[in-house]
């Protein structure tokens, strides 16, 4: 499902992020990036995502090369892809349910009755039924990452990548976060995941791509 070929990143000002980097993810894989703060995990997802392009190499999702593609493809393929961002990137002027329907509204696919009715699944399935009319900064850490989640799933993506998602939260909330992943791979989704605690990845025995300094290891 996902290839990189040889992919260095160069960032401007001349951060060599990633390099000379080579794997393969195949459909229905649940993996986990593992390394420091700053080994490339970050650059890998953005990478998959089309947010960024390599500067040397090729990264290939579902046999497209992502560096190669126009905006509106890039566009139309995301719509497959689940992103759980590291800073949320949530709408804070708006509560659960209008953030989780974004993605729904965007695509432009469903009706409003249709819309609905997945948004509250989406909601229901991370755990925050009866919180639909809550704003986000009235939510706990562990909520709005929870609602972050709702939002990258409501399309029922084939492939979800999530950056950190445990990062500051207690580890009762990380372990839960954690689950709430393993069930949409137990449904067939491919899993995605940076994190720095490894101990986290241990107890799921699925493969840890370990990155230092922007190399394999």
């Amino acid at each position: 499902m996902i290839r990189f070929e040889q992919v260095t990143k160069v960032y401007p000002g001349g951060h060599e992020a990633l390099k000379n980097l080579s794997f393969k993810i195949d459909k229905g894989e649940m993996i986990f990036l593992a390394g420091h703060s700053g080994a490339g995990k970050s650059t890998i997802l953005k990478l998959i995502a089309g947010i960024t392009k390599p500067s040397d190499g090729a990264v290939w999702l579902n046999q497209h090369n992502m560096g190669d593609l126009s905006d509106n493809h890039l566009g139309f393929l995301r719509q497959h892809i689940g992103i759980v961002f590291q800073d949320h990137k949530l709408l804070f002027d708006r509560n659960v349910l209008a953030n989780v329907l974004l993605p729904l509204q965007i695509s432009g696919k469903y009706s409003h009755k249709d819309a609905l009715k997945r948004a509250h699944m989406a909601i229901e399935k991370v755990g925050l039924a009866g919180k639909e009319k809550a704003l986000p900064v009235t939510m706990s850490g562990g909520e709005q990452q929870r609602l972050c989640i709702a939002r990258a799933v409501v399309n029922q993506p084939t492939l979800l990548i999530a950056d950190e998602p445990s990062a500051n939260l207690d580890r009762a909330y990380a372990l839960d976060i954690m689950e709430l992943f393993r069930s949409f791979h137990q449904a067939g989704t491919t899993v995605v995941i940076s994190a720095h605690d490894e101990s986290l990845m241990a107890d799921y025995g699925h493969r840890i791509l370990r990155l230092q300094q922007g190399r394999l290891i």
